[in-house]
């Protein structure tokens, strides 16, 4: 018989394979280069320090989720975007599958962690894409879990799990090549230090049962100093070594960039998504107010970090779901009934496991048959039309046009996809790559500020919306041509081309 952990895990991977869901998973473009570049290093064997899709000439380039780039590349050409959609409902159905197993076995009521387990799926819907930062919810869980279930609960208690913290610098040497998150591994062992040492400090010496915590606290901050300082080792297994950490450093600290990439601004509590995240923090701030006094420091700490984190950027609130939920979820473990508690040890009894397998599989098999099931077509991603600039690039795709073309950072990635090696996009959305200075000017010109027609001084091909200011202003200028236009996109080329040795990189 299939869990119930096991039943969550089918339904979202079977929601997200075989409904319009699978298209919503493409929504971001960002995709396109990421699958690129993976396929770019399976032919060359060498992860590239060099941009290779931009028109910008020789810029250094970090492709610090190169791992990841090499998995979606490889499945494309297996199985097409399919596999792409496949593997992301694979983790996303995983991570919230585990997670309501692992409250329930922390000892939350059954009903109410389906009802957490729920409410942070909800939220979480925000950044349902298909990029890498769905691999950083799964390290999070699990860097959570062994962290936690290596913590004495009483006095002097060795802890079997203790063990699991050696899984943390090999995890890490994962986390760091997939996705540039790996740096909330070291808030939460920071945070888990934090609360081993203020138990050490706030231990009375001259009383036994106080002695024995101080001892086992004691022993708890060395060892995740020493698993702390092996993780920040293997964090260097990278392609870049600590360059890679300089840059993540400068590209976070950069203020023009935070306050001006959409996914790091505040969330607005309008949507769905987030009335369920913020249902999620309330029933949160509830239990921090009925037993904050024994929640403890390391579960406070990882309360304020969440809280700060989804607060402060939008792309945390999923991040920020899976640790509010899992800190919050054993408050209920008072509620559980006689029911309740029957069905729970019916519940983690079962584990084998057998029926998950069985849906990767399957869904695989499917992805591979071209996402048909006889004659019927049961698995179709592509990007979705109503958002992409799909037949605009068509359109360009017989006309032959070199480029390169300029288009809105939020389109790049898929021009990419499309068009890479023939044609050169002038812009995409690895904002840490472009920097301020040409996001500055490239947003002057989308947003048609003053000095707006400096950028496009050296274009000859442009991607536009079709409602965007910039084509309204275009329309009526007398050096640009429509050569091509729907619903979605209109394609504009410079009447008079200039000529290639006229022509000056913009950095």
């Amino acid at each position: 018989m299939p869990s119930v952990a096991d039943l969550i895990f089918l339904a979202l991977l079977g929601a997200l394979v075989f409904t319009p869901l699978l298209v919503k998973l493409l929504g971001d473009a960002g995709i396109g280069w990421h699958i690129r570049t993976g396929q770019l290093i399976l032919a060359t064997h060498e992860v590239p320090r060099v941009d290779p899709f931009s028109s910008q000439i020789r810029l250094q380039w970090f492709a610090w989720e190169w791992l990841y780039d090499v998995a979606v590349g490889k499945l494309e050409a297996w199985f097409g975007l399919n596999g792409v959609v496949w593997l992301t409902a694979v983790v996303i159905a995983a991570v919230f599958g585990w997670m309501f197993r692992l409250l329930v076995k922390r000892g939350t009521n059954l009903f109410v962690a389906l009802v957490l387990m729920l409410l942070a799926l909800s939220g979480s819907t925000i950044h349902f894409l298909a990029r890498p930062h769905v691999l950083t919810w799964l390290f999070t869980l699990a860097w959570f879990w062994i962290l936690d279930s290596s913590e004495p609960k009483a006095p002097g208690q060795t802890k079997p799990g203790e063990r699991r913290l050696w899984f943390l610098p090999p995890l890490m040497v994962l986390w760091v090549n997939v996705h540039g998150g790996f740096l909330i591994g070291f808030v939460l062992l920071a945070i888990y230090w934090l609360g081993a040492a203020w138990t050490w400090l706030v231990s009375n010496p001259n009383r036994i049962e106080d002695l024995l915590r101080r001892t086992s606290a004691g022993n708890r901050v060395r060892q995740l100093t020493l698993v702390g300082a092996v993780s920040a080792l293997a964090s260097l297994i990278n392609p870049y070594g600590w360059s890679l950490h300089a840059h993540i450093y400068s590209y976070l600290t950069n203020s023009f960039l935070m306050d001006h990439i959409d996914e790091f601004q505040s969330p607005n509590f309008h949507g769905i998504a987030q009335k369920c995240f913020l249902a999620l923090l309330i029933i949160t701030l509830a239990v921090l107010l009925a037993r904050g006094r024994s929640l403890g420091v390391t579960a406070l700490l990882t309360l304020l970090f969440a809280v700060y984190a989804a607060l402060s950027a939008s792309r945390n609130i999923p991040i920020a779901s899976i640790l509010l939920v899992m800190i919050a979820g054993p408050a209920f473990a008072k509620l559980d009934s006689g029911f309740s508690r029957r069905m729970t040890a019916m519940d983690n009894s079962l584990r084998g496991h057998l029926w998950p397998i069985l849906g990767i599989v399957l869904t695989l098999a499917i992805a591979e048959n071209g996402g048909r099931v006889g004659t019927s077509r049961w698995m179709d991603a592509h990007f979705d039309p109503n958002r992409m600039p799909v037949q605009a690039v068509s359109f360009l795709e017989t006309r032959d046009v070199k480029g390169p073309i300029l288009s809105p950072d939020y389109w790049g990635g898929y021009l990419i996809y499309r068009l890479y090696p023939h044609t050169k996009v002038e812009i995409d959305d690895r904002h840490d790559f472009y920097g301020e200075y040409l996001l500055t000017r490239y947003l002057a010109t989308f947003h048609v500020e003053p000095g707006w027609e400096q950028f496009l001084r050296w274009q000859s091909c442009l991607v536009l919306p079709k409602k965007a200011a910039l084509t309204e202003i275009l329309y009526k200028a007398p050096e640009w041509k429509i050569i091509y236009a729907d619903d979605v996109a209109v394609v504009f080329m410079r009447a008079k081309r200039l000529e290639d040795s006229d022509r000056a990189p913009l950095q």
